[in-house]
């Protein structure tokens, strides 16, 4: 790659041919709609041998120009809300008018062995097993934002596999999940009907950047309730929310059954406006490029950090100090400066 003017030329990275070779076969499946290979490379893109980060990275290069048109929804509520419900009914809806739908599931990991609590296939029971939808879950393990480490680059490879829409399904637990906005289209926040003292509980920073509230559980003695809680939203809406790029409206609520399929072609035709509007007013394009510099930051932030772990000073050091932290006897910001110290940062750089 050239430089120009004063900017420094980018190095192109090194080359393994056999990453390249795995990378270009799993590349020209994906092309032909292989969910083997989707699959594969997905677990490719989550595993952490050193091969295999090559060989994702390579299939990331190969993938990162392709077109990419799929709507990328994501969604998020607390457990019991009825999520997977939800993504079901919504789900085999919309497959069974031909549109491809996959579904990136992320299941909150156990704090004690790193698993997967949750097992979504069986979840969504009836989706999984849809000609036409694709479901993956992953367990979140140490991520923040409710959001799986490579929920990224499964997105990209669910668009070059020819998905119509990629749903990303957050773990649903804690205001950081609103990760999921910065890498999705549209947001869509699901609620449980309830009363004035609920909606004094919701998160106001999930308020300010969903895109559209979606309360669940509209049916038999819940019915008025949570087409009241609905109006409730919308009011809070209205008051939290002024977006002028958006159309008329937008972010609003709207009550759906996802037990008794009802308001859910609502809920896609709602989407799909958004979505249009965003289109042809070039918003999409400019959200997906300002992702783009957030994913780039993550990458470069989560890349020291490992390389900083796994410095031998570092590692040497690291029990004692997290040990001494949690007896109190040494100020998290001492044994902080002292594990930079041995990374070989000290003073102004730290």
């Amino acid at each position: 790659m050239t430089s120009t003017g004063t900017t420094a030329p980018i190095p192109d990275p090194e080359i393994d041919p056999k990453a390249e070779a795995l990378a270009e076969d799993l590349a020209a499946r994906l092309a032909k709609g292989d969910r083997r290979a989707l699959a594969r490379g997905i677990t490719l893109i989550e595993s952490t041998r050193a091969d295999h980060r090559r060989a994702a990275a390579a299939l990331v290069r190969r993938l990162h120009a392709a077109p990419r048109d799929a709507v990328r929804l994501g969604l998020s509520g607390t457990p019991g809300v009825g999520k997977s419900t939800f993504i079901e009914s919504f789900g085999v809806r919309l497959a069974d008018q031909g549109r491809k739908i996959a579904v990136l599931a992320v299941d909150p990991s156990s704090s004690r062995n790193g698993g997967s609590i949750l097992g979504d296939k069986t979840r969504m029971e009836h989706l999984s097993r849809h000609p036409n939808a694709f479901i993956r879950p992953s367990p979140s393990g140490a991520t923040l934002g409710g959001v799986a480490r490579r929920t990224r680059e499964a997105i990209l490879l669910c668009e070059a596999a020819g998905f119509d829409l990629v749903i990303v399904e957050t773990v649903g637990v804690g205001q950081s999940e609103t990760m999921v906005a910065d890498m999705t289209d549209i947001f869509l926040l699901l609620l449980a009907p309830a009363g004035g003292d609920e909606l004094q509980g919701v998160k106001r920073g999930i308020m300010e950047i969903c895109d559209m509230i979606v309360v669940n559980k509209a049916d038999g003695d819940l019915k008025a309730t949570a087409q009241r809680t609905r109006a409730d939203y919308a009011g809070a809406l209205h008051l939290l929310r002024k977006r002028g790029q958006d159309p008329e409206g937008f972010p609003k609520a709207i009550a759906v059954s996802a037990l008794e399929e009802d308001g859910l072609e609502k809920a896609w035709e709602e989407i799909l406006t958004l979505d249009a509007f965003r289109r042809e007013n070039g918003i999409r394009d400019h959200k997906r490029r300002q992702q783009a510099v957030t994913w780039f930051r993550a990458e470069v932030e989560e890349r020291l950090l490992r390389r900083f772990r796994r410095t031998p000073e570092v590692a040497a050091i690291w029990p004692a100090l997290e040990q001494s932290v949690g007896e109190g006897d040494t100020a998290p910001q001492i044994a902080a400066a002292q594990a930079l110290a041995a990374f070989g940062l000290t003073g102004d750089e730290t």
